[in-house]
């Protein structure tokens, strides 16, 4: 039994029914949206109903599956049960301020103050109406493509960040006085998009706070670590899996990129020299995880891995260990 729990797959992540969110992260172009995009598909074939969400700026799920993705779920084309979308970080506390310019009521200026006074509100805003917006809906289980580290291990502080933004708008209603009173109650009563500035962000907190009760579940949350075996993020890895440990999320599987493996009959000079600086960091990875952690292991590919069916290949990999050639 203990072989299996670590055995050097994703096998265990698609056989633990209970799980309803998925973190995927790691350093910057160490390949997390390829592996992301592959456990969604391989989850698609076991459950009725998932969701591929890319938090990322620079989000690359559109480019993956060759289709084009927005804020709004959409069903990827040629995968039965798999829909994706793709969130702008930003987008939350930006749509606030582009209504309160429209509406020329003031309220611009407030939300401004309110987005760059406190660090990481317009994420925090952003994720809440997305976690809404995914609690309403059926799926079974969701799969995060994470910014790199230091904006994915951000959504752990959110519920601190919104502390701080109800504190804002106190502080600001204190300093504008009837003015800001006046204009939020308006808007409270006249039941428009904005709503009351109060209520909406004691909505998302409630909102965040209830899905970070959920994240420190082990049955409920993962976060997979994804690297390449390189110094700085094999760095970044154990960075991150101490954070998360601190923060009590399940983290229990690594997936190392990008691996070499010249023939042995090879006399690139650049390829051997590489397999052997790339060895030596895959050992220190097993030194460091090997008995506590699942460690998949997958090659440096000759081709991208974009488009639907090169993904499926590709996600065999994550449940079937890859064995290098011989020769």
């Amino acid at each position: 039994m203990e072989d299996e729990e670590l055995a050097p797959t994703l096998q265990n992540i698609l056989d633990q029914r209970s799980l309803r969110w998925i973190f995927v992260g790691g350093k910057g172009g160490v390949g997390k949206t390829t592996t992301s995009c592959s456990l969604a598909v391989q989850l698609a074939q076991r459950r009725n109903n998932v969701l591929l969400i890319s938090t990322d700026p620079a989000h690359n799920l559109s480019d993956a599956f060759g289709q084009q993705f927005g804020k709004e779920a959409r069903k990827v084309d040629g995968i039965p049960n798999l829909s994706a979308m793709e969130i702008d970080p930003s987008g939350s506390i930006q749509e606030m301020i582009e209504q309160a310019n429209a509406q020329n009521n003031g309220m611009s200026n407030i939300m401004q103050d309110l987005a760059f006074s406190i660090p990481g509100v317009d994420e925090a805003m952003s994720f809440a109406e997305v976690m809404k917006q995914v609690k309403s809906t059926d799926f079974d289980v969701i799969v995060f493509d994470t910014a790199p580290t230091g904006h994915t291990l951000r959504f752990l502080s959110f519920p601190t960040v919104l502390e701080k933004a109800l504190a804002k708008v106190s502080e600001l209603s204190g300093r504008f006085g009837p003015m800001l009173n006046g204009l939020l109650g308006a808007q409270a009563g006249g039941g428009g998009a904005d709503g009351d500035m109060f209520a909406k962000l004691e909505s998302m907190r409630a909102t965040i706070n209830e899905v970070n009760t959920q994240f420190k579940d082990s049955d409920l949350t993962t976060f997979i670590c994804v690297c390449i075996p390189e110094f700085l993020s094999l760095y970044e890895t154990e960075r991150m899996i101490q954070e998360l440990s601190s923060y009590h999320i399940d983290v229990h599987c690594i997936v190392v990129n990008q691996l070499l493996y010249p023939a042995k009959s090879s006399t690139c000079a650049q390829c051997n020299a590489r397999y052997k600086m790339q060895q030596k960091y895959v050992e220190q990875i097993q030194d460091l995880y090997e008995g506590d952690f699942h460690i998949v292991k997958l090659p440096q590919l000759t081709d991208e891995v974009r488009g639907t069916e090169k993904i499926k290949t590709f996600s065999q990999m994550l449940i079937e260990p890859y064995v290098p050639p011989s020769e």
